[in-house]
């Protein structure tokens, strides 16, 4: 009975509840559409029309959760400050959640009564205590409304609450946005500590956010008082040699490394890594130097060998740099790469010495067909790899460049795109045949080759694409049919195969012919053409086309040619106006340069900056002008007030880290007595 008299309570108290539901209804319905007309006069930007309507619903409490954000928005946009204030600190007397108490301190913020904000979210902050839950949150909501700076005081209260580094990385992104660099890199450096799988993370962010000279020096600095502190941080020591490196100071990154080696006692050589740095970047010595260190530290080890045959390579390249090349000096390094090939015969790092030796072979002591059979059996063997066999074909097929067998090098360069699809050394391949292309006057077909060259994972073969694309582009512009582009491009073959002073001659003497059809009597005016002039073969090859393809008698034909109203001629074309002549010059100055006729070379350069000193070779220039009285004319003074001044003029230029690295070099920054501090 008890138990049938609480049933009908209870379905007395739920038909009450749908009545009461029912009733209220076409209320809750009318303030729908009251709210959907309001945000629709916002999106209208009828502000205060949308105002006159949150006002009316805002009576209700219920509706406050609906309208506050769009209300409270639209009263600071159309600067109703007081009326803003009022209707917070009604709603947080109803209900004092923590976000419409950060609201009041926004509408102090927006009014322009700074000091009293300030006062109040940092009284609101402190009220918090150590719930770190809460100024997380209070955080957040902060940096969402652009509060920063009060959102780090929340998260610097939740961290000293919590008592350890939390909030790292929030901290580091809001002091960016602040820009507080220091403070940034400090929770940065913080982070990395605390998880040190992530450190390349770390120097990816590092490397995007910190550009400017002075902020890596600062880095820098701040690296060494940690290391200071904490000699056996292997995160800190890493990020140092890291950060030398981002500076292009190979050799406080080789000090750096040689110490971390000798400290942590790695399995793979840090010092290694550098080397090879150090060595792509013509920073010979410090490779040199580096690769030393790791052949006498690391004896009978997996780094031993690499680090023998990197010397060498060290030690090539710098041979390659002293102009002229000395012959002896070659012949003493292919002795070292027969040494090291007959030591370890069967390693891999042989095969890489096989491939060294045979190249010097063929440009340094014109033993072509030596170097041939020696790449062909490098080729043959089973025991390359794929990836060093693909090099092998690129560099013979510029032997056969050399050799003036332009089929062989293309068919070889072919072969390696095909097999080594989508890789570096598959675009290598490819630029090449786009090169053999413009050498030899198709600029249509190498312009398919760079276009799409210039989305390669490579950014330097990308960017020799973009080079060589925006010269045949350029040229073209000035001259469509190419002429002077042709020439050029001849002479450039010329360098290609080692014909240097041929190349030179035809620089020096560099003169465009374009052949254009004008009248006999302006050809003769122009003394171009006259009525005895001898045809030449290309003409006369001309003519006999024009006979197969008419069927008339070649006499006829040539007897009409000279008797027609107009004839073709080779007139001489100005080089000035066509574009090239800085190129002309930079191609020539490098080839004076290579036969150790540095003033010349100079003088090219200085050309460069006078007459086309807003064109894309003007750095180029300016900074080959500084290596040449550094390294060749000696002029160590001259040398540094020309890296000084490239830093002013091109300070955008990709060689500018390069300049700021040697400029600081000649100071004397880098020197071995007071060379970089080391842990």
């Amino acid at each position: 009975m008890i138990i049938i008299l609480y049933f009908k309570y209870y379905i007395i108290r739920i038909k009450a509840a749908l009545v009461c539901g029912l009733l209220s209804v076409p209320l809750f319905a009318q303030d729908g559409q009251e709210i959907q007309i309001a945000n629709e006069y916002i999106l209208k930007g009828e502000k205060e029309k949308a105002i006159v309507l949150y006002e009316q619903l805002a009576k209700k409490n219920e509706n406050i959760p609906l309208i506050h954000n769009n209300y409270f928005n639209v009263l600071l946009d159309a600067g109703r400050f007081s009326q803003a204030e009022d209707y917070v600190e009604k709603i947080i007397k109803r209900d004092p959640r923590l976000t419409y108490r950060m609201d009041l301190g926004i509408v102090y913020t927006r009014s322009g009564d700074i000091a009293k904000a300030d006062k109040y979210f940092r009284t609101l902050v402190k009220a918090q205590g150590e719930d770190a839950y809460k100024l997380k949150s209070m955080a957040d909501y902060l940096a969402a409304r652009n509060q920063v700076e009060y959102a780090i005081v929340a998260l610097q209260q939740a961290r000293a609450s919590a008592g350890n580094n939390l909030y790292t990385l929030e901290l580091a992104n809001l002091y960016r946005i602040s820009g507080k660099r220091d403070q940034m890199v400090q929770e940065y450096l913080n982070y990395v500590t605390q998880t040190p799988a992530n450190i390349s993370y770390v120097k990816n962010l590092m490397q995007i956010l910190l550009s400017k000279p002075e902020e890596l020096e600062a880095l820098e600095r701040l690296l060494y008082d940690k290391l200071q502190q904490n000699q056996n941080s292997e995160v800190f020591a890493d990020l140092l040699i890291w950060v030398n490196l981002q500076q292009k100071n190979f050799y406080g990154a080789f000090i750096q490394a040689r110490a971390y080696d000798k400290r942590f006692k790695k399995e793979q050589s840090k010092t290694l890594e550098i080397a090879q740095i150090a060595l792509n970047n013509n920073d010979y010595d410090n490779a040199d130097k580096a690769y030393n260190f790791v052949i006498k530290e690391y004896a009978k080890t997996a780094n031993e060998l690499p680090a023998r045959l990197g010397l060498i390579q060290a030690r090539e390249a710098k041979v390659k740099k002293t102009y002229p090349v000395n012959r002896d000096s070659v012949k003493y390094l292919i002795g070292q790469y027969q040494n090291f090939r007959n030591n370890y015969p069967e390693h891999p790092n042989a095969f890489e010495a096989n491939l060294s030796q045979a190249l010097l072979y063929a440009y340094y002591m014109d033993e072509k067909d030596s170097a041939v059979a020696s790449l062909n059996q490098l080729i043959a063997n089973n025991r390359v790899s794929p990836n060093l066999k693909a090099k092998a074909k690129i560099e013979l097929g510029d032997i056969h460049l050399l050799k003036e067998e332009p089929w062989e090098a293309t068919l070889l360069y072919s072969q390696v795109e095909k097999s080594q699809r989508e890789t570096p050394v598959g675009y290598e391949a490819k630029l090449r045949n786009a090169k053999l292309s413009y050498f030899k006057g198709e600029f249509l077909l190498s312009q398919e080759h760079l276009d799409i060259l210039k989305q390669a994972t490579s950014r330097e073969i990308a960017n020799d694409a973009i080079d060589l694309s925006m010269r045949i582009k350029e040229n073209t512009f000035y001259d469509p049919d190419g002429s002077a582009l042709k020439e050029f491009a001849s002479i450039e073959l010329l360098v290609a195969q080692n014909k240097n002073e041929t190349a030179l001659e035809r620089l020096k003497n560099f003169t465009v012919f374009r052949k254009v059809k004008m009248s006999r009597a302006e050809a003769i005016q122009k003394n171009l053409w006259s009525p005895d002039k001898q045809l030449n073969e290309e003409e006369l090859l001309d003519l006999k086309k024009q006979l197969e393809k008419q069927k008339q008698n070649l006499t006829n034909m040539f007897n009409e040619k000279l008797s027609s109203d107009s004839v073709w001629v080779n007139e001489l074309v100005s080089t000035d106006r066509l574009g090239i002549k800085d190129d002309v010059y930079w191609l020539e100055a490098n080839l004076r340069m290579k036969r150790g006729e540095f003033d010349e070379a100079y003088t090219l350069l200085e050309k460069i900056l006078t007459e086309f000193s807003e064109d894309v070779l003007a750095d180029d220039a300016y900074f080959l002008q500084g290596e040449l009285q550094e390294r060749h004319l000696k002029n160590q003074d001259k040398a540094m007030e020309i890296y000084r001044e490239f830093l002013n003029k091109f300070p955008g230029s990709v060689f500018a880290a390069e300049a700021r690295k040697r400029y600081r070099t000649l100071r004397g920054d880098f020197t071995e007595a007071e060379g970089s501090p080391k842990f």
